[in-house]
């Protein structure tokens, strides 16, 4: 890791109290843990696995990746997450670094092998002078001492009802999807054919990012077909969240219209079947690359909430994997989160209990990228304020800056829903000089977060 070549030690006026708890060893606890304890403070990590496990992890290791391999765009020059990719290595963030450090080709996403990630970045922690992980659940939020509250999505029952208890107000909840894992061996490559969109990518490894899977126009509307009569994983009573927009399970979205499909996840365009190169797909199913060996390939865009066995028969039914053995099927879990703009306030402080903070998707956040990107921030802040000093939150036009802004009072508090970075949360852009293209405008929001942004961290 860049920074810091040996740990510093904490002030010798700091005393044990001083110590910064953090419930959740995910992206944002992770995160969290990293910065405060590169500033000089000790830090403990309670995470509740492997001792109580939960339904979408398989391991203990902190910083697992559960939904997805990916951290989306990494162009940092037009695209607002891969913005926030910049300024989270520009703070020597460990989720970034060591996310490039085991970085897969993707084209122009930053996806990562997933395991050796966690494992990196589970060992860089446990093995760090000023950080401990405790195992184990907290049930309680507790009354004293500094906290930050980064259980993520799957907080556990007994946790969200003593958060519910302390916020005065009914939990929000919506749901997130996971999408299946196929064995790449049991893919029919002489039907699927590796290509990147648009040709992305000019090694061999890149080119072999993703393998896709054509489908005509029979083979669409029979897939449709099954998958719109497929058994489906039911709410319990009284459970009525809906689903984040941007991790929709694909036979919601393909209740919303039998093309709906063909213009998402399963769009032909940018790509040409070697094997018929005359013919162009009616759809395209892409799988991207799931670890570095290129043993495990994710089925993009399809996360479910179909029952195992009613997946294993609809996606069978899709060219190419007609004999697909499955590493993981998909699935569907319940997103917690809170009513931030009404709740915290703009250090990421629970305005009714100060000496806790909240990080990461419970605060209304959506993506690895943004979680741990809170995480980070609530870190530092939690850390500066152990030292005695203030740290403001950056400012607006930088990507954090917009999604603190967003979740501490920039949303409507009655409509707050979870929210990825985009920049619709920046402030505009001054259009001196006549009206900017869309590029151009991104250009502009990227160059000025950039400075922004490097001038508040030149600033502690």
């Amino acid at each position: 890791m860049r920074g810091f070549p040996f740990p510093p030690k904490p002030p010798k006026s700091l005393a044990m109290s001083d110590t910064l708890h953090i419930i959740g060893g995910g992206m944002a606890g992770s995160e969290a843990a990293w910065q405060a304890a590169r500033m000089g403070v000790r830090v403990v990590i309670h995470e509740m696995r492997p001792t109580v496990g939960t339904f979408a992890h398989r391991t203990g290791h902190l910083a697992e990746m559960v939904c997805s391999n990916s951290f989306r765009s990494d162009d940092d020059e037009r695209n607002a997450v891969g913005l926030l990719h910049w300024e989270m290595g520009a703070a020597d963030g460990i989720i970034m670094q060591t996310a490039r450090a085991h970085r897969l080709p993707a084209g122009g996403a930053l996806a990562v092998d997933r395991d050796p990630f966690a494992e990196s970045v589970t060992r860089t922690l446990r093995n760090h002078p000023l950080i401990t992980v405790e195992d184990g659940e907290i049930t309680d939020l507790p009354t004293e001492g500094h906290w930050i509250i980064a259980t993520g999505p799957l907080t556990s029952g007994a946790l969200a009802q003593s958060i519910r208890a302390a916020t005065g107000a009914e939990h929000l909840a919506f749901f997130d999807a996971i999408a299946p894992i196929v064995y790449a061996e049991t893919v029919d490559m002489s039907v699927a054919w590796m290509q990147s969109r648009y040709d992305k990518g000019e090694t061999v490894e890149e080119q072999t990012a993703y393998m896709n899977c054509p489908m005509d126009k029979a083979q669409y509307d029979a897939f449709i077909d099954a998958l719109l009569a497929a058994e489906k994983t039911e709410f319990h009573e009284g459970e009525t969240a809906g689903y984040f927009d941007g991790c929709l399970p694909i036979e919601v979205m393909a209740e919303r219209g039998r093309e709906t499909l063909r213009f998402g996840p399963m769009k032909p365009v940018g790509l040409t079947n070697p094997h018929r190169p005359d013919v162009k797909p009616h759809a395209v199913v892409q799988l991207r690359r799931d670890n570095k060996l290129g043993t495990l390939y994710n089925i993009v865009g399809f996360q479910t909430k179909m029952k195992y066995g009613a997946q294993t028969a609809v996606f069978k039914t899709i060219p190419g994997l007609e004999n697909a053995s499955f590493a993981r099927l998909g699935g569907i879990h319940r997103n917690t989160f809170i009513n931030s703009p009404t709740l915290l306030d703009d250090r990421m402080r629970l305005k009714s209990r100060p000496n806790l903070r909240f990080a990461g998707q419970v605060t209304g956040v959506e993506g690895y990228v943004e979680s741990a990107a809170m995480g980070l921030l609530a870190g530092r802040m939690a850390a500066s304020q152990i030292l005695g000093r203030d740290l403001p939150p950056p400012p607006p036009d930088t990507a954090m800056g917009a999604l603190i802004t967003h979740i501490t009072g920039g949303a409507d508090a009655k409509t707050f829903q979870p929210m990825n970075v985009n920049f619709g949360l920046f402030p505009p852009i001054d259009a001196k000089g006549g009206r900017r293209g869309r590029k151009d405008r991104y250009k502009a929001y990227t160059d000025r977060a950039k400075d922004s942004f490097t001038r508040w961290l030149a600033a502690q």
